[in-house]
């Protein structure tokens, strides 16, 4: 019989394989831990963002209408009142998602002592088949939740946009009270034209067909816009990020250059105001901090 003694090393070693090998433990699952979650399907689970990723609700510029109407739709929802499911839809770079973090975080600073805070829960375009687990285990839990999705559609042949429909109002149990559903898109039926297109041509009935389409972004209460900015708008948004992160470039030098790079993307949004304000921090050795 081999010695104990001789056996421990090689014992040591196949624990270590087996430890490498075991899945690492689940994220948390309780909503207590932070005020930002990601919903993780495949494990079905939340887990806490320590630091989200944001810019505060006073840089965004020529967004003024959205702000109020989103602002005030958040902080009803906050007090328990009555609000909408909100789809923020238009143009690439404009600030839906910005915004949507933003009044997250602004309202959160405006509760009072021992009001419960929001949590902002982001669910992928993907997971939308895993959404009414995600409303039970949101519901279980009892915060005020903000339950965002970026950059949601639907193209041909996809019909997890059902799902989403039944459980924002259709279903039996409907959105939990205690739940709310923030959602940006570049389409404001969130379907493509093909999809839509191919309903119609196939359909006994075209026209309810269509509708049966188009009725999805019907759930949303409220319908935020966003467009292309001017010029003018486009040189707000910098400047107000200059004088927010100590940036000093006189202001026909600065007009100039946030020109130039404008015209050489071929656009003017929030998100080429913050890439060049990225670069010229880079160029004058100021960290955005």
């Amino acid at each position: 019989m081999a010695d104990p003694a001789e056996l421990q090393p090689l014992l040591e070693r196949i624990a270590t394989a087996l430890e490498r090998l075991a899945p690492a433990p689940p994220p948390a699952t309780t909503l207590a831990e932070a005020d930002a979650f990601v919903w993780h399907a495949e494990s079905l689970c939340l887990q806490p963002v320590p630091r989200v990723n944001r810019v505060e609700l006073m840089l965004l510029k020529g967004l003024e209408r959205q702000v109020d109407l989103l602002l005030e739709n958040t902080r009803r929802f906050a007090r328990g009142l009555p609000a909408n499911n909100a789809l923020l839809w238009g143009a690439r770079g404009m600030g839906k998602s910005s915004l949507v973090k933003a009044v997250h975080a602004t309202v959160n600073r405006e509760l009072a002592a021992g009001q419960p805070r929001l949590a902002l829960v982001e669910l992928h375009r993907e997971d939308i088949v895993s959404l009414p687990h995600l409303l039970g285990l949101l519901r279980s839990g009892g915060r005020p939740c903000i339950l965002f999705c970026d950059d949601l559609s639907f193209e041909s042949e996809d019909s997890s946009y059902k799902s989403l429909k039944a459980v924002l109002e259709g279903g039996i149990e409907g959105r939990p009270e205690n739940v709310i559903f923030y959602a940006t898109s570049n389409r404001r039926h969130l379907l493509s034209r093909d999809m839509i297109e191919n309903e119609r041509s196939t359909a006994i009935h075209a026209s309810e067909a269509v509708e049966e389409k188009v009725s999805l972004s019907d759930r949303f209460g409220l319908w935020l816009g966003f467009h292309n900015c001017d010029q003018e708008t486009f040189f707000a948004m910098i400047e107000g990020y200059c004088r927010h992160f100590g940036l000093e470039i006189a202001e026909h030098q600065l007009r100039a250059q946030a020109r130039e790079w404008s015209v050489t993307r071929g656009s003017r949004s929030g998100r080429v105001a913050w890439q060049f304000v990225q670069d010229l921090a880079g160029r004058l050795g100021k960290p955005l901090a």
